[in-house]
């Protein structure tokens, strides 16, 4: 069931993924902002209602992205790695004026904002739920969340304003869209999966350099996330 002619093509999987992990985000985003009005507002207010129960929400979206985000990021270091930066992008940034030139900047902030989410989603797991309700607002881990969480509001703007750049409202409206091809149905993801590993390891030997660097990578924001729990859980236990 193919979308409008005009919209470019998103594979079903990737609009899944990057639409969950996208309305956690933004959701964790806006009740930080609440949170930080509540309890906070030193560097400016918002002028939301105060809601003492804000942080426990905060802390439930914030959760959620944690727990979809790896499977985004798997999918985006593996399929989606022609979206991300490449091995001769600060080349290509040269080339002012030419197409190239958006599309690699938006390569590389889709990857910034990966990255920034792996930042902020790190340093949440690291603070306390009790610090803000008990009015303790100058532990190391709080100014970086909060400075996480401006760098984050940042690279999504950044991350929608290239992706309307490189392709207009279509580009936009076709990770929204819900129709999929017949290949692109959930009941042959497994065969798909399948047939996409061998054309990654044929990938990975023709092209060995370019395939270490989204290992890399990869491997970079999961451990990032895998020490999350750890320090977060053994703190607890402590």
């Amino acid at each position: 069931m193919p979308g409008k002619l005009s919209q470019p093509y998103q594979p079903l999987l990737l609009r899944i993924l990057h639409g969950v992990t996208g309305i956690c985000a933004i959701a964790a985003i806006f009740t930080a902002a609440w949170t930080y009005d509540t309890y906070d507002g030193r560097f400016g207010r918002f002028f939301l209602p105060k809601l003492e129960a804000i942080e426990g929400i905060h802390g439930t979206f914030g959760l959620w992205t944690l727990l979809i985000f790896p499977l985004f990021v798997v999918y985006a270091f593996r399929r989606g790695q022609k979206r991300l930066i490449q091995p001769d992008s600060l080349q290509k940034l040269s080339q002012r004026g030419k197409p190239i030139f958006g599309y690699t900047l938006h390569r590389i902030t889709n990857t910034l904002a990966i990255f920034a989410l792996t930042f902020a989603l790190f340093s949440g797991k690291m603070m306390s739920e009790k610090w803000l309700p008990q009015g303790e607002l100058n532990h190391i881990w709080y100014y970086l969340h909060l400075f996480s969480w401006v760098v984050l509001v940042i690279m999504i703007a950044f991350h929608v304003l290239m992706a309307a750049k490189v392709g207009g409202t279509p580009l936009l409206l076709s990770m929204m869209n819900w129709k999929f091809r017949t290949q692109d149905n959930p009941k042959l993801w497994q065969k798909n999966i399948s047939e996409w590993k061998a054309n990654v390891q044929i990938s990975s030997i023709l092209n060995n350099h370019s395939a270490r660097i989204f290992q890399i990578l990869e491997a970079i924001v999961l451990i990032t996330i895998i020490l999350a729990w750890v320090i977060s859980l053994a703190k607890e236990l402590g």
